[in-house]
């Protein structure tokens, strides 16, 4: 069986390398950016931290800023006109998963005008072109979009979030910057650290892990159980294992899978706009409890990340639940919310939550399958 990796050309880490971007710009010959990113991270300074280091290169660039929480169609559409209207060759996303997803399909589309109704890019969409160059700057430690394949939109009208799939997509240059994310509010460095630990696990279990991904998500979970408490609390030194580790963990799910969790996170996006690694947190421990049988030996190494006591030599059956429970503490000890009403869900949604989660591409990848049923039991459990 043949697997493939696919990663960024380029990549900078560490506080302070933003300043690499004015040079990366000018050495492959741009002329002009676009800039994606949110209202609220202009208007808090944080996109102005990039944009000053262009005004002082005296580069060109426009910002496109109306990106919105779980972006729907109509923020990829609006930035694809903004795009074309502004003369730029390359694109600059600054944010967090949001502006990160919104500038890829941006970028997919404007090089593939045929799929300009959005909708046609979900799944693994045959485009033909590269994506418009993007430089991807991360403001939160959590989707790892800066290295992935993968990038999600929101379908108002249908009330779905969808997620496309693309090697055409990956930005040519990320840079990691710790120093973008410092200023999150404890609450967003929480919900984006749950999410990089669920990439890391999940990626860990799906169908499709093999040695080389595994390295990656093992060496990610091992970081984020150890560094995401205090990063949370506005640690440095843990706030740049964090910023590392979930791009560790976005190099290996974007090429091997997902599972259940984040099929069943999607349509809470869609449905209540919950934020996607609040959701991602309500339901890592239900479902990993849900896989555990199907799993190996793979929660004993999860475990031995976590530092559960005597992990090496417990019986299978008892160091499965010792790993869900590790991630259960941590998830309560981190102030996540664990019920779905906490997010605005009710019982009569569940049959359509289910359905959607059982129709989403991430559901393929879980190690145990799951009819609607289950998945509607699962929602159940945790309402």
């Amino acid at each position: 069986m043949a697997h493939r990796m696919v990663w960024n050309q380029t990549a900078y880490f560490g506080a302070g390398s933003i300043e690499v971007i004015p040079g990366e710009l000018a050495r492959r010959g741009f002329s002009k950016a676009m800039v994606v990113s949110d209202r609220v991270l202009v208007d808090s300074g944080v996109t102005g931290r990039v944009t000053a280091l262009l005004d002082e290169a005296e580069f060109p660039y426009e910002i496109y800023s109306d990106v919105v929480p779980n972006p729907p169609i109509e923020n990829v559409q609006a930035g694809v006109a903004a795009f074309q209207a502004s003369g730029a060759d390359v694109l600059i996303a600054v944010g967090g998963g949001s502006p990160q997803d919104t500038c890829k399909a941006i970028g997919i589309i404007v090089a593939n005008p045929e799929f300009s109704d959005v909708r046609s890019l979900e799944g693994v969409a045959p485009t033909r072109n590269p994506s418009i160059p993007i430089i991807a700057v991360p403001t939160t430690a959590g989707t790892a979009s800066e290295t992935t394949i993968n990038y999600v939109i929101t379908d108002v009208e249908r009330q779905r979030k969808f997620v496309c799939v693309d090697p055409h997509d990956i930005p040519v240059l990320a840079v990691v910057d710790a120093e973008m994310m410092a200023g999150a509010p404890r609450a967003l460095k929480v919900a984006t650290g749950l999410d990089a630990l669920t990439h890391a696990i999940e990626g860990y279990i799906t169908k499709g892990a093999w040695e080389l991904s595994d390295l990656f998500h093992l060496k990610a979970i091992t970081t984020i159980a150890a560094s995401l408490r205090a990063a949370a609390d506005g640690d440095p030194a843990a706030a740049e294992r964090m910023a590392l580790a979930q791009y560790v963990a976005g190099m290996g799910y974007s090429n091997v899978g997902l599972g259940l969790v984040h099929a069943m996170a999607h349509p809470l996006g869609a449905f209540y706009s919950a934020p996607h690694g609040v959701a991602n947190g309500i339901l890592l421990a239900p479902v990993m409890a849900f896989n555990a049988e199907h799993t190996g030996e793979r929660y004993r190494d999860i475990a031995v990340a976590f530092g559960v006591e005597d992990a090496l030599s417990m019986p299978l059956d008892k160091v499965r639940i010792a790993a869900v429970e590790a991630v259960a503490a941590l998830t309560r000890d981190l102030g996540n919310p664990t019920t779905l009403r906490e997010i605005g869900a009710t019982e009569q949604d569940l049959t359509g939550l289910a359905q959607a989660a059982y129709d989403d591409v991430c559901a393929g990848g879980n190690p145990r399958e799951a009819d609607v049923t289950e998945i509607e039991t699962l929602y159940r459990s945790v309402l």
